[in-house]
């Protein structure tokens, strides 16, 4: 059944379809027709994307062009970037910064699918997870660090 989508993969991540491009280790938020790169301080983050995806029908070069990246995507990718993405939910991930972090800091969302430290009275319900980074994050000169997702 090769065209067959699974709504849950054997790691029981759920998949949905995107609503806009999805790059694979960015939080991503629900939307009304399936999931897209969660906004800043959003309440509705699901998880982390598994992979990038794209709206289908969006696939490959745009007619005319001759660019071998298309937002941010590379034209040829052997994995196939389809518009269905797993959604992690629990787990620890190389997670990109928008701020510095500490060791233990808890995370919200930022722009563009980021995270960043929640401040001192954050909503609860914004909180995605903790910084697990031994030592924390410093954005100037390491974007990335390990981030424990807790919802």
């Amino acid at each position: 059944m090769s065209g067959i989508v699974p709504r849950f993969q054997h790691s029981g991540s759920p998949t949905y379809a995107v609503v806009e491009a999805v790059k694979g280790g960015q939080l991503v938020e629900g939307r009304t027709n399936g999931v897209g790169v969660a906004a800043a301080g959003s309440f509705k983050v699901l998880g982390v994307a598994s992979r990038d995806a794209k709206v289908a029908g969006q696939y490959g070069m745009p007619q005319g062009s001759t660019s071998d990246n298309v937002d941010g995507f590379p034209v040829f990718d052997s994995s196939g970037i389809g518009g269905v993405v797993a959604v992690w939910k629990t787990g620890e991930f190389e997670l990109k910064y928008a701020a510095n972090a500490n060791f233990g800091d808890k995370l919200i969302a930022a722009a563009n699918g980021t995270v960043t430290p929640a401040g001192a009275t954050p909503d609860a319900r914004s909180i995605v997870g903790t910084c697990t980074e031994p030592g924390g994050v410093t954005v100037s000169t390491k974007a990335t660090g390990l981030v424990r997702l807790g919802f």
